[in-house]
């Protein structure tokens, strides 16, 4: 695996982005950013099943979720929600590893992975809850095998470290799944977990969506290596691919997966593609951004990518493209639908699962909001 990560050493401080982390021919490809199928006899076969009509598929996904991600920005713009994390432009990294788990495979993420969500069939209205203001939480993560998003940045990789070591007492195959972004490999919480899986071979991934940002800060500012050498320090083999092929994801993660499962232990996996959006919809990455970096990335989009194979090989035709676009449509009419249906909670639910069990010191608070709440509605003193 590490074959797949270049040994260029690193330039100055002065050098782009580019420069830093090597040109496209040194990540894991598939797909041209022209939609050319490029051979790869090493990945190839882990792909062999993904025929026409799942690579149609897997277009369709990524142009819902883009238009999920569209939306829900608007309706964060029209003041429907307070927040939202976009996921423009990572779109391949997202859906080609998710589609490439098992319903009993376990997910951690952080609070952009909105794809990976809806590959685990989480309820569309649950994605903005907590950015609604509505909810504590958006779902019930045994429903579906995904945990709520991990806003502490990089706490989720010691969640899906814990879990994996679970599922080994358990004497399972399933696998966890730590996503996490660039940024959060210089956390702490990343680093320790990356030693306990590898200490006792744990059944986990950790998945780097390296989209070249933590938040206004470059990765070259931290990282003067690619960020795929730094797991084989403690132990873990790493694959370096291009998160804008949704092909070459699929089957690095296929890869990952089933070295997982057969007591290989953990992998990492970089996967390198770009925020083309704002880290949130409260940041303005004009102010930091260069707009010829951002040209450059807007000609290897993931969507057009795939598009492109997919027109030259026959198989996205005009009904294929309306019926894709029907789809996205309707799915995007009824997650803003569902976003206007959410009212608001009770005041005094904000007490409710603070604990497992009774806690005096919640119930002592609770009371007292009560009687605060009974005051101004009287008007009384």
């Amino acid at each position: 695996m590490r074959s797949a990560i270049s040994e260029q050493q690193s330039g100055s401080e002065e050098n782009s982005l580019s420069e830093v982390f090597g040109p496209d021919e040194e990540l894991i490809q598939i797909l041209t950013p022209f939609g050319e199928r490029v051979s790869q006899p090493l990945f190839d076969s882990w792909i062999d099943d993904v025929d026409s009509a799942a690579l149609l598929a897997l277009y369709e996904d990524m142009v819902v979720v883009r238009r999920i991600d569209t939306e829900a920005t608007a309706l964060q713009r029209q003041g429907e929600l307070g927040l939202w994390a976009p996921l423009l432009g990572q779109e391949a990294a997202q859906i080609g590893s998710a589609r490439a788990l098992r319903s009993d495979d376990f997910v951690f993420t952080s609070y952009r992975e909105n794809a990976v969500a809806y590959c685990r069939g989480v309820q569309l209205v649950d994605l903005v809850k907590v950015w609604r203001g509505v909810a504590n939480s958006g779902w019930n993560p045994f429903e579906v095998n995904m945990a709520t998003p991990a806003v502490i940045i990089g706490a989720q990789s010691l969640h899906a470290t814990g879990y994996a070591m679970g599922c080994q007492k358990d004497g399972v195959d399933s696998v966890a799944v730590a996503y996490f972004g660039d940024g959060a490999t210089s956390q702490g919480d990343v680093n320790e977990a990356m030693i306990f899986a590898a200490s006792f071979h744990a059944p986990v991934i950790f998945f780097c969506q390296n989209n070249q940002w933590a938040i206004s800060e470059p990765v070259g500012l931290q990282a003067v290596r690619p960020i795929s050498d730094r797991s084989p320090g403690f132990g873990i083999p790493s694959l370096r691919v291009d998160g804008n092929d949704v092909l070459a994801v699929t089957a690095t993660m296929r890869i990952a997966l089933d070295r997982a499962r057969t007591g290989g232990g953990p992998t990492f996996i970089e996967a390198v593609t770009y925020r083309m959006g704002p880290h949130t919809t409260s940041d303005d990455p004009t102010k930091y951004e260069d707009v010829d970096l951002h040209a450059q990335w807007a000609a290897k989009d993931p969507i057009l990518r795939l598009e492109r194979h997919l027109e030259a090989t026959g198989v996205l035709d005009d009904a294929a493209r309306a019926s894709v676009k029907e789809k996205s449509d309707e799915v995007a009419r009824g997650f803003r639908a569902a976003c206007h249906t959410l009212d608001d909670p009770e005041p005094l639910a904000v007490f409710d699962h603070v604990y497992s069990a009774p806690h005096s010191g919640v119930d002592r608070q609770k009371r007292q909001y009560a009687a605060y709440l009974s005051y101004i509605e009287g008007g009384t003193r």
